[in-house]
């Protein structure tokens, strides 16, 4: 693996790892695992399996991430970005279709990072990047108005606007009991830091939630307030390693979502590791990191989890508690993984309606409203794209959004890069103080002969340009003898610029006009000559600066007779 450049960040680290580090990393990866374990199993639960997939989810990919991935800090497991993604799979093709589309991310991860495309993902477009977020957190705290108010509905519509018009018609179904859990829970959350910033409000809401519910069954005889257990039947026993049944057929059908899952987990892992980079002054191996994010979402299916990627907060939370290598994340995995096998019977009493307060909290962290509401300011072909990004989101499916956004941008990218070039004719005489390509000496102009015309493109020659020398030669009123086409500003020609141009000097030759080229620098000479332009304008008419292509160009007029 060292020949392909991969080299976990573990490996690193341990080399000069002692007594001090590990303490600081067993504190680090003790809290982290508290605060992962509400989480995780909000996170299931909201993605519609049952609650221990979560921390299974947590455990697996939590040690692979830290021992395989390149990051000291990142900490990986199941995250409020997928909920959408894995509610939508399982609704479509199953729990096995999900099993199966996770695999095939974790291969497509493990492929981005042998393709060295790590730093390439963090260059996709921020507008996206905050209108898929948005969205999702829009989506998230929808999908949780029936546990948090206690809403009696036999079911909840899939759609966003039916879901909203389903909730509307119920209202008179709001059980007190459910919604005052709720509410309280995300008071909880909300003022826990105000006291502690180690302790997690949303452990502290559960724990505190939860007693409350068991005294109100017990002392008061409430019933109404659904748990866990009213709902799963949750296990604390260790899964055995299964690899779903895989099909030809079957993969060629989850190919959307699982390539959905890959991108996403990149993005929100490498976004995750380069904010860890920002605090801790370290920097990541992005390639690496893929390849520990598809090793973790290889195993995790085989062990009944579901997609994971890496987790801002609780990587933030893994730094800000003294973690420093990936040994932090190592003794979080171990600390779920104690909580799994003594602790898993107790979350049969937790009250759905705590987990849909910490899933609200988590939304409205997610929601990132501020970085949405400064975006708006932005040019609209940003708007565009944030706004397309967020719609699509929360009223079809991520899927759709990511692509749809993509092409958006990139045509968008497109259009911009074409304005930045310019094209402008020169007329009688070229003012050499405005950095002309040639010695000045003495002269402060260059008088264009007549009979010839004089163009300049300032910029890339590529997609758009080649059609403005239409409108722009298109002012003049009599036809030249020479056009001179200066190109000392062109640092690069794509194929489609080579296009334009071709079809530029095949017309002009109809016409009887003859085509020279200025101030052609090396590397756009060489992809001209390997092209045949040679040939095609002839070696004397591609000229390196304008006061020789003016002379040829009176070479010209003479040689025609004016």
């Amino acid at each position: 693996m060292h020949t392909l450049g991969y080299k976990p960040k573990l490996v690193s680290t341990l080399k000069q790892y002692d007594r001090q580090t590990f303490l600081s990393d067993l504190m680090a990866g003790v809290i982290v695992g508290i605060v992962a374990l509400p989480l995780a199993i909000a996170f299931a639960i909201a993605s519609g399996v049952s609650p221990e997939k979560g921390i299974i989810t947590a455990i697996t990919a939590g040690f692979i991430v830290s021992a395989c991935g390149g990051s000291k800090v990142q900490i990986g497991g199941p995250t409020g970005a997928f909920i959408v993604i894995v509610a939508g799979v399982i609704g479509q093709y199953g729990v096995q279709g999900l099993a199966i589309a996770t695999l095939m991310a974790g291969v497509f991860l493990i492929g981005m990072g042998l393709l060295r495309l790590g730093t390439i993902i963090k260059y996709i477009p921020y507008p996206i990047v905050v209108g898929f977020t948005s969205g999702i957190a829009v989506t998230i705290f929808t999908t949780q108005v029936k546990d948090l108010l206690g809403l009696h509905m036999e079911s909840v519509p899939a759609d966003f606007i039916e879901k909203w018009v389903a909730y509307g018609s119920s209202l008179g179904t709001i059980d007190p009991w459910s919604a005052g859990i709720g509410l309280l829970s995300v008071a909880i959350i909300a003022l826990t830091p105000k006291f502690s910033r180690r302790v997690p409000g949303s452990l502290v809401a559960i724990v505190v939630m939860t007693i409350v519910a068991l005294m109100l069954k017990q002392y008061a005889g409430v019933n109404s307030i659904e748990t866990i257990g009213d709902r799963f039947s949750i296990s604390g026993a260790l899964p055995e390693a299964a690899v779903p049944p895989l099909s030809w057929e079957g993969i060629k059908s989850l190919v959307p979502p699982a390539l959905t899952i890959a991108v996403l987990g990149a993005i929100e892992s490498l976004l995750s590791a380069t904010v860890a980079d920002g605090v801790t002054g370290d920097h990541h191996n992005s390639n690496t990191e893929l390849i520990g994010q598809g090793l973790a979402n290889l195993v995790s299916p085989i062990f009944g989890g579901i997609p994971a990627t890496g987790a801002i907060a609780r990587t933030m939370t893994n730094i800000n508690n003294g973690g420093r290598t990936p040994v932090a994340g190592i003794v979080h995995a171990i600390v779920l993984l104690l909580v799994f096998l003594f602790l898993m019977p107790l979350a049969r009493y937790i009250p759905m309606a705590c987990l849909a307060g910490v899933l609200v909290v988590v939304s409205y962290s997610m929601s990132g409203w501020r970085s949405f509401a400064a975006l708006m300011r932005n040019p609209k072909s940003d708007i565009t794209v944030l706004l397309l990004t967020f719609f699509l989101t929360i009223l079809f499916d991520l899927t759709i959004a990511i692509e749809e956004g993509l092409v958006c941008a990139c045509l968008l990218f497109m259009r911009r890069m074409s304005e930045t070039t310019e094209v402008r004719a020169v007329y009688d005489e070229i003012d050499l103080n405005e950095d002309a390509d040639i010695e000045k000496g003495n002269l402060k102009h260059l008088t264009i002969p007549k009979g010839v015309e004089v163009y300049e493109i300032n910029g890339p020659y590529f997609f758009g340009a080649g059609n403005r020398f239409e409108d722009i030669m298109g002012r003049y009123g009599k036809r030249p003898k020479v056009r001179i086409i200066r190109m000392r500003k062109v640092p690069f020609i794509d194929s489609t610029g080579l296009h334009n141009l071709e079809n530029l000097c095949l017309m002009s030759s109809k016409e009887g006009i003859t085509i020279v080229l200025s101030g052609v620098n090396e590397k756009v000479n060489s992809v001209l000559l390997r092209n045949g332009f040679a040939e095609l304008l002839g070696k004397e008419n591609i000229c390196n600066h304008i006061d020789l292509a003016l002379r040829r160009s009176q070479e010209i007029l003479d040689e025609t007779g004016k």
